[in-house]
Order: structure tokens, then sequence, then C-alpha cells
């Protein structure tokens, strides 16, 4: 969590105080004596609190707090008042101010309300890097989430694909994101400004199919769940591959599809004109440290659609998605983030996995998000967890995890 407080007094001794009051308790405070000293140290991406007096000569406590709302309104300030000031304290709470504390006061009061505000910071800031991450690259970077090695090769898989004409199998275990992945490659196609329809395969009759052939007209069609389509419908899809115009096809699958040849129940031809381009989802038992980030991004987004604050994400919410198999992979996991942003239900712990698979997830959960938060430093992941740089390394490679993925 960041640490860092700017505090503004004009009185030397009341600064120097509480100032050791902040260092002793592992905050790191920057000391100003008046709102000229300190609009200097204030920017849209500070690290930090403020800490001010309101009674000040020259410019007090309110032109700061206003100073401030103007470069950043979720920075947080908390003002320091003196006896008989809690009406002005109210009144800077009512200007946007995060707290008032009178003084004199406890040291241990002073210390949980610039803790309070520091976690309030520190959501902020990393809920504005995810909305700058979803925000910035292409649809497989802004879409298809993860920092793993496999999250990284599925995305350049999906925009070798997607450069194309070809029809498309996406394969992929149940709840792996399909759908998700059929339109990041429809998105990133020289079909992008045309229609993108989606059809379940189920019991899809031979007129359902055509109807929805030609309302995709000369974009994309994504058929979920093709191992069930009936045989005449796979046979009237197979004739429309063959003719090589209108729709292209991208077709999600949860099956073994040869497998589903080799026993008669899905036209061999037609898996051939599938399988020509594959897309294969990984799933996240093999990719088990972007649960974290998948988890973050599917609060935010939840939060954003719902219009509600986002809530804290603690190492112990994260520890107990990491203690989880997910047997229902993304999709089951996007629920519990939405129930987890609505305030419904605290993320529960499953019993399906053993204790030393629980404690190993934990700790490749622990590495992953250090490592996230200090870009891939591991000088300062190995001094924040207290490990030895070799441990540390060791570490890293007994989970395959590589550092410079989050430089």
């Amino acid at each position: 969590m960041i640490s860092r407080v700017l505090l503004v007094d004009d009185d030397a001794h009341v600064r120097e105080a509480l100032g050791q009051t902040l260092a002793l308790n592992d905050l790191v405070p920057t000391l100003a004596a008046s709102f000229i000293e300190a609009k200097d140290h204030i920017s849209a991406g500070f690290l930090g609190v403020i800490l001010s007096d309101i009674r000040m000569p020259g410019k007090d406590g309110f032109h700061l707090l206003e100073y401030t709302q103007n470069i950043d309104p979720d920075l947080p300030v908390i003002l320091l008042t003196g006896e008989g000031d809690v009406p002005m304290a109210v009144r800077g709470i009512s200007a946007g101010a995060f707290d008032f504390i009178e003084k004199p006061c406890a040291p241990q009061d002073l210390v949980l309300a610039v803790q309070k505000a520091l976690r309030t910071r520190s959501l902020v800031l990393e809920n504005r890097r995810l909305k700058q991450q979803l925000e910035k690259g292409d649809a497989a970077e802004r879409m298809l989430f993860g920092q793993s090695k496999p999250a990284d090769e599925l995305r350049n898989r999906v925009r070798i694909v997607a450069a194309t004409n070809a029809d498309v199998l996406i394969a992929g275990v149940t709840g792996s994101g399909t759908s998700k992945v059929a339109e990041v490659i429809h998105l990133l196609s020289n079909l992008a400004m045309s229609t993108f329809d989606k059809i379940a395969a189920s019991e899809l009759s031979v007129e359902a199919l055509e109807g929805a052939l030609a309302q995709a007209k000369d974009g994309s069609l994504f058929i979920d769940g093709i191992a069930s389509m009936p045989p005449a419908t796979q046979f009237a899809l197979l004739q429309h591959m063959e003719q090589g115009t209108g729709a292209r096809i991208l077709a999600g699958t949860y099956k073994d599809l040869s497998e589903y040849v080799e026993h008669g129940r899905f036209n061999e031809e037609l898996f051939f004109r599938l399988d020509v381009m594959r897309v294969r989802i990984p799933s996240l038992r093999e990719r088990p440290e972007d649960i974290p980030v998948l988890f973050r991004n599917y609060v935010l987004l939840a939060c954003e659609q719902a219009a509600l604050p986002v809530p804290e994400i603690t190492p112990e919410v994260i520890a107990r998605l990491m203690a989880q198999e997910w047997p229902g992979n993304a999709r089951a996991l996007m629920n519990a983030a939405m129930r987890f942003a609505m305030g419904f239900a605290e993320v529960e712990v499953a019993d399906d996995l053993g204790l030393a698979e629980q404690l190993s997830r934990v700790e490749r959960s622990l590495l992953t998000e250090a490592l996230r938060k200090y870009k891939g430093n591991a000088s300062e992941v190995a001094r924040v967890l207290k490990l030895p740089r070799k441990t540390l390394y060791d570490k890293l490679t007994r989970h395959g995890i590589r550092a410079e993925v989050y430089r």
C-alpha cells in the first residue's frame, strides 16, 4: 500500500511532532509550512494523501483543499482543526475533504485516519490503472485479460487468426470465454465494421441457420457449442462454407470434436473445414496467476455498469480466490466478481484443493501481486516480501512466473 503523506502546518513544533508520529508508524511524511510549499508536491497522480491544518497565514487549508480538488478531486485531504473549529471542519467536509481531525489528537487516531485515506487512495489509483489498461491497445489487449504466458500466447494467436479470412474453431472448456474470443477475432479482422451475430448450435434447425447466415451477411457468425448441432444443420453449414461466400464462421466448442467425428456424431468434412484455423483457450487451471487480474477487471466492470463504488480487494480476498479450483473458469470467476461488487457475498474458500496446493496458489498470488505492484522490480519485491534474492528467483522459477511480464 502507498504510504506517503504530505503534512502541511505552519507551526514548526506541531509539524515536526506529527511528522515523527507518522514516520514511527511506517508512513513517509513530506513536511510543508504553507500553501506555497505544499502545492509543488501535489499532482493528479500523487501517491499519497494530504494532511493539512486549516488555519495558516496567507492561503489556508481551504485554499489548499480547493487547489487539490481542481487538480485531482479523488486525492484525499484530511483537515486538522483546533478546538472550537469543528463547524469549520464540517464546512471542509462539504467542500470535499476526506476527513477532519481535531487537535490535539491521540497518535493512534491520527494514524488510523491517515491509513484509511491511504487505502482509499490506493484503490483509486489501482482503478485508474485498470481503466487505462482497458482503454489501451487493440481489442485483444482490452478484452482478453491476463499477464501470464498462456494469456500472451492466446492474444497473439487471436491476432494471427483474425488477420485471415478463414473460418475458425475456438476450443475451450466450459466457461472459458469462447464467445469473447470470437468477438475479439471479429473486431481485429477486416470485417470489424460488419455484423457480428451469435447463435447456439443446440437444436438449431436448418431454417434457423439460414436465417442467421442471412442476417450476418458479410460479417461474422459465432456458433456456440457446435458439437451439439443436429446432423442436417451440420450439412447445411458445410454447404455454406463450401460456397466460400457470406458470413465468416467462428465456431465454439467445449467438446473434443475429433472424438465426435470418430463416433459418427459430427460431420467429418465440416470438422476439417473448421479446423483449418484453431484457437485454444487456456483454462484457469493452466494460468492461476491471472486469477487476481481477471477478478479485478471483472469487479471494475461490474461497478462501472451498476454505478457503484469499487470495493477494496484485500490480499485476503485474493488468497481466497487463489485457493479455489474454479471448474467454471472465467465465467464462474466473473459471477463471483459481480457478487463481490454488489456486496452480496464474500469470496468463499472451496475445499476441493489439498492444503499443499492451496498454499502453493497463495504463494503464487503474493508473488504476482508484488511483481504487479512494483512493476517487475525483483529487488523491491524481495525487499517487501523479506526474501533473499536467490530465494525469490527460485520461487519464481518453481511457479513459472516471469518478472519481465510485469515491467
